[in-house]
């Protein structure tokens, strides 16, 4: 097993002791010392230990990770003994990220250069170059001639080079490997690179020391063991570097009463605006493209003579990439006064001088929470300022919890996704074009890897023979990639066109595209949807498009057909694909908070120890715990309070049956534990329920629910069996099949210069997945898309926990009828509906409920 040590903080003069002349005159006229994280990293790179450095943003994380580089080359580079070799790769998971540290090595090299220029020094040159997706053919042709010293490059520009023999060559004595962003890897691109970084190891003749470079992450044992790979020979040391960077956030109500005051949207904007203006630069995240896009817009419109497109603009995956350059740089030189974007700029790409973070809504997560506050004082010793706006009573409550986990510095645990079949074909395939391997050899280059080092060797030879071409599937034009002999064991590729099929289809990335809606049986076209929608979606389910509601019926390749609901109620928003789940760290923390301040209820404690309480708790000022103890004192009065010892059901009757499931543990998890029940449930009575999920928890709606029996069927050790049938014939598993087959190479999304569109994926995938299960139901690419679902779509492994809490009475269940539904339920009833009411009549809802609960608890 890997040895993890902790990495200790080193003397300012044994750093002094190891830099070149040029390079500590160069660190010392721009910094005054060696900052903590320099401490804790530079010597140990220097001494080729393997380092996680994990520190806030603005930490001086990369340049503690080159500053050992930079010391060695120009050492080399004085003696004129720089080789035409790779010394050392930079990985960085943005396009934008490396452009940026491009920009950050190069000018401390010209400026060192310019040093030694000045005293005479002659210096061989020190070759940078950058590597990814958008590199022209010609600047990849000079790299295979004259190498870079220093290769910064992306996970996929790095799987393309170690299957180039000729690029291969500069990779035999790589001395150090630098992987930044980590936290931005918990993904199947971070488990491909944990493959490719396996495969630079056996590359290089020596070992390439890894530097992973890491802001707000946890557990930090598990993230150094992804960096470093699992082999009892190899040990990693870790920098936790605990700045004390200042914070200074607050959460902010859009108006003073959430529940009454109809003016919510104005209240936001005036927030918005009034925040705006006292500041230099702000940055405002939402949680969607489409709501960026309309802050943006509503910012415009309400104050013309304040904005325009001189100094606001909206940045988000979906724009070109010229355009977000062109955001970014203006960033940089000050030129915007206010940026709005999703997710986009959550990452360390150096944006220049902000000094407000405005969230609007929960970010889901602690660890998110501080990325986006880390964007405000980027350097070193500033204060990073943030601001959440809330304009819901639980947007209220999950953004002080948040708030209180990023003031104790309490991280949310990241996942890195494992054995991925889908993954694991498409980097055998590049390892069998790059040479012939011993099956056996291959097998033990993977397991050291940390995301396969539990790869079961059936998985991996049920991928081999499928590669091989094992699996019957010529008539669908699914033809080897590998060749595999038995009697030899040796592996490699098939084909003149492995290479190319390869290099035009790699990575992890899917594709998306939208879903055209029509009507049945007409075909009338009436609008489009996002693929990521229709993944959410159950047929029977009720959304809305262009102000009218439809009826899911079924799809048929890129198209969804559709009837006509009047008079039904929606089941799901259009914006519920691009929301983020909530975090299952984060749900946990707001069930203990639940928890103790029910017990401050039930133990009679007096409403102004409690507001106390919720204030030095929270760290909110005397306005927010009033609201969020008037919110709690609603539904204990009208109900119970559902918390970490209790999942409270509401059973009521509206147009059907409806049982709300107080489950406070993520979207995630709520959307495998409402399957499963609903399966059950459906099984029980031979009927379709309809279920409505979010952060808080869900709803099951329909005619007879035996909801006690349905409990005692749900144990830990079915889950996967049941929710593995609950989601066999569903839209959701058919579009990660595709996603699979095409990182798998079974669709090639190009072939011969032709690209294939997302809807001729779609087609063809549909007819795979039919080929492959009359083969066999345990066809490696098709349990991978199962996995997918299960793991990191839905989080079974923390659903299993929550049902041995239920199973073991650590959580007991609380049925309870009521004629309305509670006011811990209004937000998941009122979901459906958010694309058909304006805000002031949500808000119009919202205050005649609150009147109804009032009269309910008075017994009028």
């Amino acid at each position: 097993m890997t040895k993890i040590l902790e990495a200790t903080e080193r003397n300012e003069k044994d750093i002094m002791a190891i830099l070149h002349p040029l390079v500590k005159e160069w660190f010392f006229s721009k910094f005054p010392s060696f900052s903590l994280t320099q401490k804790y990293g530079v010597l140990n790179i220097w001494e080729r230990k393997d380092i996680l450095i994990s520190a806030p943003t603005g930490g001086t994380k990369t340049l503690t990770a080159f500053l050992s580089i930079i010391n060695y080359l120009v050492m080399l580079a004085e003696k004129n003994e720089l080789d035409n070799k790779v010394y050392a790769v930079y990985i960085s998971p943005l396009k934008a990220l490396g452009n940026d540290i491009h920009k950050n090595l190069v000018e401390p090299l010209a400026e060192i250069y310019a040093l030694a220029e000045k005293k005479n020094i002659k210096l061989q040159k020190i070759n940078i170059a950058l590597r990814t997706g958008d590199t022209t053919a010609s600047e990849k042709a000079k790299m295979t001639k004259k190498s870079p010293h220093i290769l910064l490059t992306t996970p996929e520009s790095l799987a393309i080079v170690l299957t180039s023999k000729k690029f291969v060559e500069s990779f035999r004595a790589v001395e150090f490997c630098i992987v930044d962003e980590i936290h931005a890897l918990d993904n199947k691109r971070g488990t491909y690179l944990s493959l490719s970084l396996e495969r630079l190891n056996e590359a290089s003749n020596i070992w390439p020391v890894k530097i992973g470079l890491s802001a707000t992450i946890s557990p930090l044992e598990e993230v150094a063991k992804f960096l470093i790979g699992i082999d009892e020979a190899r040990e990693v040391h870790i920098a936790e570097v605990k700045l004390d960077k200042k914070l200074d956030v607050e959460v902010l109500s859009a108006v003073s009463d959430l529940v009454g005051d109809e003016n919510l949207s104005d209240g936001l904007y005036s927030i918005m605006d009034s925040l705006i203006k006292e500041h230099k630069t702000t940055l405002v995240f939402t949680n969607t493209r489409s709501a960026t896009e309309r802050v943006v817009n509503h910012l415009k419109e309400r104050f013309p003579t304040e904005y325009g497109d001189d100094n606001i603009a909206a940045h988000h995956s979906s724009l070109s990439k010229l355009f977000r350059f062109d955001i970014e740089q203006r960033l940089r030189e000050g030129k915007l006064k206010v940026v709005v974007c999703s997710t986009s700029l959550e990452l360390g790409i150096d944006i220049g001088y902000i000094d407000l973070v405005i969230m609007l809504g929960s970010p889901k997560s602690s660890a998110r929470a501080l990325q986006r506050l880390g964007r405000a004082g980027h350097k070193l010793h500033e204060t990073a300022k943030g601001r959440f706006i809330v304009s819901d009573r639980d947007d209220l409550v999950e953004c002080c919890v948040i708030q209180k986990e990023m003031m104790e510095r309490k991280i949310n645990k990241i996942y890195f996704p494992k054995n991925c079949l889908d993954v694991l074909s498409q980097q055998i395939f590049g390892m069998a074009i790059y040479k012939t391997w011993d099956i056996d050899e291959l097998f033990s280059l993977i397991k050291k890897s940390y995301c396969y080092s539990e790869l079961p060797r059936t998985d991996f030879l049920d991928v081999i023979s499928y590669l091989a071409g094992e699996y019957d599937l010529e008539k669908n034009n699914i033809y080897g990639k590998i060749w595999y002999d038995p009697i030899t064991k040796q592996i490699g590729k098939r084909g003149m066109l492995a290479r190319v099929l390869y290099l035009t289809n790699i990575g992890t990335i899917p594709e998306e595209s939208f879903v055209a809606v029509k009507i049945s049986p007409t075909g009338e076209q009436i609008g489009v949807i996002d693929e990521g929608f229709l993944e959410r979606m159950k047929k029977g389910d009720v959304f809305v498009l262009g102000g009218m509601k439809y009826l899911y019926l079924y799809t048929k390749g890129m198209n969804i057909y559709v009837k006509s609901a009047t008079g039904r109620q929606p089941t799901i928003p259009s914006w519920f694909s691009e929301t983020l789940p909530l975090s299952f760290d984060s749900a946990l923390e707001i069930n203990r908070f639940r928890r103790l301040i029910n017990e401050r209820f039930q133990s009679k404690k007096k409403p102004e120890d409690i507001k106390k309480f919720i204030q030095e708790h929270l760290y909110v000022d005397e306005g927010t715990a009033n609201s969020i103890y008037n919110y709690f004192k609603e539904q204990h009065d009208y109900l119970e309070i559902p918390d970490a010892d209790t999942l409270l059901i509401e059973r009521y009757k509206s147009e059907k049956n409806y049982l709300i499931f107080h489950s406070m543990y993520g979207r995630r998890v709520n959307d495998a534990l409402s399957r499963a029940i609903g399966f059950i449930l459906g099984r029980l009575d031979n009927r379709d329920v309809e279920i409505g999920i979010n952060d808080n928890g869900f709803y099951i709606s329909g005619e007879k629910m035996k909801i006690e029996k349905a409990f005692e069927l749900l144990k830990k050790e079915n889950l996967d069996d049941l929710l593995k049938e609950a989601v066999e014939k569903t839209d959701v598993l058919a579009r990660r099949f595709r996603h699979c087959a095409a990182r798998s190479l079974m669709i090639l999304r190009n072939y011969k210069g032709r690209s294939k569109s997302v809807g001729k994926q779609q087609m063809k995938s549909h007819f795979l997945l039919h080929a492959v299960k009359k083969i066999t139901n345990e066809f490696p690419i098709l349990r991978e898309a199962r996995r997918e679902v299960l793991q990191d779509l839905m989080d079974i492994e923390s659903t299993k926990k929550v049902i041995s809490w239920i199973n073991e009475g650590r959580v007991k269940i609380k049925i309870k009828d009521t004629p309305l539904p509670s006011p811990f339920a209004l937000n998941l009833i009122i979901q459906g509906h958010t694309d058909l009411i304006r805000i002031e009549d949500k808000q119009q809802f919202l205050k005649r409920m609150h009147e109804l609960h009032l009269k309910g608890i008075t017994g009028e």
